[in-house]
């Protein structure tokens, strides 16, 4: 009688061909189904953006921020970068007012605006004032002009024009759209404005142009309005949420770089966290300025340099028909800080 043979035994490489047959067309059932049905479109949580409200706590009460660039590289500077040379000027001068409860309050001041100090026969330039006695003879110039309460501005800060730059670069660019094309050479500066008109992105360089920049025809009221535009690109860019998480470092940045404020940084987070909440609806204010007087043969010797001419700028005066108060009160009840 034949014996039945044993039943043979699989093979140990012949089964983990078969397992690894199954792996892949498991991994490949898996990889059609990513097809078919995204995982961006199983997610059921949003991605979390950033938002101002992330970046701090903010003021429970309206603070005033006295805003001076000068016409320095850098604050401590011993000299200035306008001609002539000498100590350092204040070349802008913004009010800036974060109210908790409303609209971010920019007031600007023209640096060759009259003022007269106690004791002098003659008037000179609010600009000249931060050369006489820095930030606490300019502070209290504004407010006396602006007619703010005592003690007011509380803060302040100092920038130079390569602050401005840094700023600005450590960003990226800022979105500007400039009306005109800007044309300038200043040999005795060694400073050249040259910018196209029309919607674009500006490098640091390129805005300081155009905060520099003085039409000849309205040479204060136009370098006025370049830095409201300025300001305007700046805070839109500051509040997009990709720029929001690197803002505590940027700050650390420029305050190694020499910016010079009694905001520590807590706090300026904080304004920020408010400000840019309000982005968008900014309430921007500049002085009514009286008609500018003919130019004098030998200028004053304090009167500011205009950077974008080559030649000295006019006292201006305030005009008669200007609105009390010259600022807007806070927007919010509370008391100022």
């Amino acid at each position: 009688m034949a014996r039945r043979s044993a039943p043979s035994q699989p093979r140990r490489g012949a089964t983990l061909l078969r397992l690894g047959a199954v792996a892949v067309g498991m991994a490949m059932g898996a990889g059609l189904i990513g097809v078919l049905w995204p995982i961006g479109d199983r997610a059921t949580e949003p991605v979390q953006q950033l938002t101002p409200a992330d970046l701090a706590k903010p003021p429970s009460r309206s603070i005033t921020l006295l805003v001076i660039g000068l016409d320095s590289e850098r604050p401590g500077d011993p000299l200035n970068k306008a001609a002539p040379r000498g100590a350092a000027n204040a070349d802008a001068l913004l009010l800036v007012r974060v109210n908790p409860q409303g609209p971010l309050q920019v007031l600007s001041l023209p640096p060759n605006l009259a003022v007269q100090l106690p004791g002098q026969k003659r008037p000179q330039s609010l600009g000249s004032l931060y050369r006489i006695g820095g930030v606490a003879l300019t502070a209290d110039a504004v407010r006396n002009l602006v007619g703010l309460d005592s003690g007011q501005p509380a803060r302040f800060l100092v920038l130079g024009r390569s602050n401005l730059r840094s700023l600005v670069d450590g960003l990226g660019s800022i979105a500007a759209n400039p009306t005109l094309a800007l044309r300038y050479n200043d040999k005795s500066q060694r400073f050249s404005i040259n910018l196209q008109g029309g919607l674009q992105r500006l490098k640091g360089n390129q805005v300081e142009q155009l905060v520099r920049y003085r039409d000849p025809d309205r040479p204060e009221e136009s370098r006025q309005d370049n830095q409201t535009l300025v300001v305007r690109s700046l805070l839109r860019e500051l509040a997009m949420p990709e720029q929001l998480g690197q803002l505590a470092n940027l700050l650390k940045s420029l305050n190694n770089q020499g910016v010079v404020t009694n905001l520590s940084q807590p706090e300026t987070l904080s304004l920020l966290a408010a400000g840019l909440d309000q982005a968008e609806s900014v309430q921007f204010t500049s002085l009514p300025l009286a008609p500018a007087p003919e130019p004098a043969p030998a200028p004053e010797p304090e009167q500011e340099p205009n950077s974008s001419r080559g030649t000295k700028l006019s006292l201006r005066e305030i005009s008669s028909s200007a609105p009390e108060p010259l600022w807007p009160a806070a927007t919010n009840s509370t008391a100022q800080q």
